[in-house]
């Protein structure tokens, strides 16, 4: 029983992770804190719009550490990551359009707003059971988990590697983009699904709930990010890293490079997914924009804004960024994206390794110079 759990339990041990957890849950209880205790005309208080906003970063957190584990510890470079965040989101939608019932525009107890406007006189197939939550939870996690099974057993099978499987990643959610702009698909075409009233009978226009939309998803990342550190330090993880660094002297040692990289790249897009559910409910939309591959590119960027392989700079990246768009969007919206390809820019040129990198170079002289020098002594070896 021991070894089959301590692989789950070697993260906690870890000083990163531990610091980790320790400042995501000082932060989630200080926004509560701010939120709760303190009149709004404070000047700490922190208002339901900005928890909310912090609740959308920290779900595009968890959706960047979900990029890292594949593209940091697997050396796939995913471009259509975003496809498994909306069917995550979609999956979500589905439930929350559900619960409206006949409190819509046109009041049908059954069918959503579009599908009245439409003429539809009866649900789709694959809109049965989202009335239910516990099967809407469970295909936030099967839609996007089946299509990176799928997706990934044809393109791993057959050893498409490097740029030519980014570039059919990228093809995958333009694809898929395309087809849920259309209206008869039934996913509300280019509106998408909107007019959300509740959540698990909670009212989704209530202080509290938005609040406990944030803290759920700070949770939710919290268990991503110890569930992504136990994979890559395990045996699973090592191999991983090996496939990354050289694939064929992996395979000639006798592993079977294609499944660790299915399972892993599996993980990774349910992950996506849990990150677009908590993500519709607090932003209150899903359309098909969220398949487009410049938001999949754009998380590509968080990650390496941010450090690649090291998870915790994912979060940073996706952070720091999101902040940046709030605010330039609101200066100049013409230009923002000219001002994240220049951060690119700067980022490759001045911070290859990221801003975790930057971190861990700026400690690392530190303990250098701790260390005795002797001329004698034989030299260190060079770390990977």
């Amino acid at each position: 029983m021991h070894s089959s759990t301590s692989w789950l339990a070697r993260p906690f041990r870890e000083r990163a992770t531990q610091l980790f957890l320790s400042i995501l849950l000082a932060a989630l209880a200080t926004v509560t804190l701010l939120n709760l205790a303190l009149p709004e005309g404070h000047p700490l208080h922190v208002s339901t719009y900005t928890v909310t906003l912090l609740g959308k970063y920290l779900s595009y957190a968890l959706l960047a550490v979900a990029v890292d584990l594949v593209w940091g510890y697997l050396g796939i470079l995913s471009l259509g990551h975003g496809a498994f965040f909306a069917l995550g989101g979609y999956a979500m939608g589905m439930y929350l359009m559900r619960q409206i019932g006949d409190r819509g525009t046109y009041g049908d107890p059954v069918l959503p707003d579009f599908m009245v406007f439409l003429d539809w006189d009866s649900l789709p197939w694959y809109w049965l059971g989202f009335d239910m939550a516990g099967f809407a939870f469970l295909m936030v996690l099967l839609a996007p988990g089946l299509l990176a099974l799928v997706f990934g057993f044809l393109a791993f099978r057959s050893r498409v590697t490097g740029v030519y499987l980014s570039i059919i990643t990228q093809a995958l959610t333009f694809a898929l983009m395309l087809a849920f702009f259309r209206n008869e698909m039934g996913f509300g075409g280019n509106n998408g699904l909107t007019d959300f009233k509740e959540l698990l009978g909670f009212d989704l226009r209530s202080d509290a709930t938005r609040l406990g939309l944030f803290l759920a998803t700070g949770i939710a990342l919290a268990l991503g990010y110890v569930l992504c550190r136990a994979i890559v330090t395990s045996k699973l993880g090592r191999v991983s890293v090996a496939t990354r660094d050289a694939e064929a002297r992996t395979r000639f040692l006798g592993y079977r490079v294609e499944r660790f990289q299915l399972f892993i790249f599996v993980v990774s897009a349910m992950l996506a997914g849990v990150a677009g559910a908590l993500y519709v409910p607090q932003v209150g939309i899903i359309n098909p924009s969220e398949f487009s591959p410049i938001f999949s590119i754009e998380i590509v960027l968080w990650v390496a804004l941010g450090g690649r392989a090291t998870l915790y700079g994912a979060v940073i990246g996706a952070i720091l960024v999101n902040y940046a768009k709030t605010v330039f969007t609101g200066v100049m919206p013409d230009a923002w994206l000219f001002a994240l390809g220049g951060l690119f820019v700067l980022v490759t040129v001045l911070l290859p390794k990221g801003i975790a990198g930057l971190l861990a170079y700026r400690l690392k002289p530190r303990r250098l110079q701790r260390e005795p020098t002797d001329p004698s002594s034989p030299p260190r070896e060079a770390s990977a």
